[in-house]
């Protein structure tokens, strides 16, 4: 259970331009979270969390989020070995979007499943002609590991 009671959402002037963490959940429970590499700047991956899950964060330094499909707490390399330690957190002005900057460890380095360092590994081909084009997406990264090694099916 989290040991983190996070404050009640005041005024909009406090929320927007307060000194006060109040992060807005929504109806799920849940709030979005963008991860980005603490070096780089490059963004790694998106993911959501909940109450549990940002405490966890806090505690341990170690990016944990919330699993839709799985319906538990995730952190972050706890089967790869590609953890993401948390260097800073920060909000947007509404407080309903969380950013982290992570040291991704590991082997590989790398923060996806699919075996590449960020989730975003692709990108349109063809953004003036896409629909024309059938919406062909164009790797943009190298694969650093292959899954089938790492991740055990249970």
């Amino acid at each position: 259970m989290s040991t983190y009671v996070f404050p009640a959402r005041t005024t909009t002037a406090e929320i927007e331009l307060g000194a006060t963490l109040q992060p807005k959940f929504g109806p799920d429970g849940l709030i979005p979270c963008i991860t980005q590499d603490v070096a780089t700047g490059e963004v790694l991956m998106f993911a959501f969390m909940n109450a549990e899950s940002l405490a966890h964060t806090l505690r341990t330094k170690k990016a944990t989020y919330w699993s839709r499909s799985r319906g538990k707490l995730w952190v972050k390399g706890e089967e790869s070995g590609n953890v993401q330690l948390v260097r800073e957190l920060r909000t947007d002005c509404d407080q309903d979007v969380l950013l982290i900057k992570v040291e991704q460890t590991g082997a590989a380095n790398a923060s996806c499943h699919n075996g590449y360092k960020s989730c975003f590994y692709r990108k349109l081909t063809d953004l003036e002609g896409a629909a024309a084009s059938g919406f062909k997406l164009t790797l943009t990264a190298e694969r650093l590991f292959d899954p089938a090694t790492v991740y055990k099916k249970k």
